[in-house]
């Protein structure tokens, strides 16, 4: 079993940033892939951004130079810190983590860019 545990979200004014934090515990066997996905009310869930065992990085086109994932392999936790937030980031984000050939998902966490 694995669990996965997002913190911080909240409610930001546009331009304003947040930090999100996803911990992973349970039994996971060495460096695993990890991420972000999003899905707005009405929408598909979609990538925000991951992180491969060795740093690679992928990102969403809409969040390149404005979202950075980092991860803490001795931790298994992975950040997203969002700068420049936009009304168009809201969303619920979920953290993601891939140990083949299952997926695993976080809760989600309410992320509301609105003045």
């Amino acid at each position: 079993q694995v669990q996965l545990v997002e913190s911080g979200g909240g409610l930001v004014q546009p331009g304003g940033s947040l930090r999100l934090t996803c911990a992973a515990s349970g039994s996971i066997f060495s460096i695993r892939p990890m991420g972000w996905y999003r899905q707005a009310s009405g929408e598909q869930r979609e990538l925000v951004a991951r992180i491969g065992q060795y740093g690679i990085t992928d990102y969403a086109d809409s969040v390149k130079g404005r979202f950075t994932i980092s991860r803490d392999n001795a931790k298994n936790t992975v950040y997203l810190q969002m700068n420049n937030l936009k009304p168009e980031d809201t969303a619920v984000y979920y953290c993601w983590l891939y140990m083949g050939p299952n997926d695993y998902w976080g809760q989600g966490t309410q992320v509301t860019v609105s003045s």
